[in-house]
């Protein structure tokens, strides 16, 4: 860590899977320039209901503080296919959650898919399901 990096937030983090979900949902939600409140109680149930003030915070320092490729290097060989998918799905839901994926959410997205290993082919039936999910203007008749 350099000298500077205490300004600007930098610390250290133990990635957990949980934690690595919690950075993944951070960059995807702050890919628009910001973060909602709504989005920061969605953190709190990503981490957990043993999760301190301080775990978020030291997740949002790094993700700040982290680029989205140097993240997925540090991550991706420690997480297994199923904690892969996991993130990557809930990364795509996150962001389709108001009813569209904004440009900067899907390029993240797909640099989460191709760093994870997964195909279009394969991630096609999750990603239907996940806008049959959040298609709710079919309750709407």
């Amino acid at each position: 860590m350099g000298l500077f990096d205490k300004f600007k937030g930098a610390a250290p983090l133990d990635i957990t899977p949980r934690r690595a979900l919690a950075v993944a949902l951070i960059q995807c939600m702050g890919s628009d320039g910001e973060i909602d409140p709504e989005e920061v109680a969605h953190l709190v149930s990503v981490l957990g209901r043993n999760a301190t003030r301080d775990e978020l915070n030291n997740c949002l320092k790094f993700a700040r503080a982290t680029t989205p490729a140097a993240f997925l290097q540090e991550v991706t060989p420690r997480l297994n296919q199923p904690q892969r998918l996991c993130i990557l799905l809930n990364m795509i839901d996150s962001a389709m959650a108001d009813g569209e994926a904004e440009p900067g959410e899907r390029d993240l997205i797909i640099q989460y898919q191709r760093a994870f290993g997964f195909d279009d082919a394969t991630m096609e039936p999750y990603f239907n399901a996940l806008v049959a999910k959040n298609e709710r203007s079919v309750l709407d008749v």
